[in-house]
């Protein structure tokens, strides 16, 4: 935990690596993560956690798998915005023209969640980068 005021902007410029998260804080046992994000993630599930969502800048699509027929549906957050994927559900973020997002879960949460599809070469699996 920083004893100073975190500038957002100041600690996105810091690196460039897409949907690779960096730690900028600890709230109790949580994380607050940024990334830079374009193009697709990975399908993916987290099972015992909701994953927050806060778009800094850009625009973030999510798709989800979250129909009892596993129908697919798409959520598009604009720059301010918030949404929760809730634990167990299927979703692929995805920014097409890129964007800056915020996100808020428990500390060892894996960016890839515990059931995915073979994770890209552009997509790092990590619980984290410290900033």
């Amino acid at each position: 935990m920083s004893p100073e005021p975190i500038k957002l902007a100041a600690a996105l410029a810091r690196f460039d690596q897409l949907w690779s998260p960096r730690i900028v804080t600890t709230v109790n046992d949580y994380d607050v993560r940024i990334a830079k994000v374009a193009g697709e993630h990975v399908w993916h599930a987290h099972d015992h956690t909701d994953e927050f969502f806060l778009v800094l800048d850009g625009e973030l699509r999510i798709a989800l798998r979250d129909g009892a027929d596993g129908a697919e549906r798409e959520v598009v957050l604009p720059r301010g915005a918030v949404f929760v994927v809730p634990r167990g559900v299927e979703h692929r973020p995805s920014a097409p023209d890129g964007a800056s997002i915020l996100m808020f879960e428990p500390s060892g949460t894996s960016s890839v969640g515990e059931r995915h599809d073979e994770v890209p070469e552009h997509v790092d699996a990590t619980t984290g980068h410290r900033l």
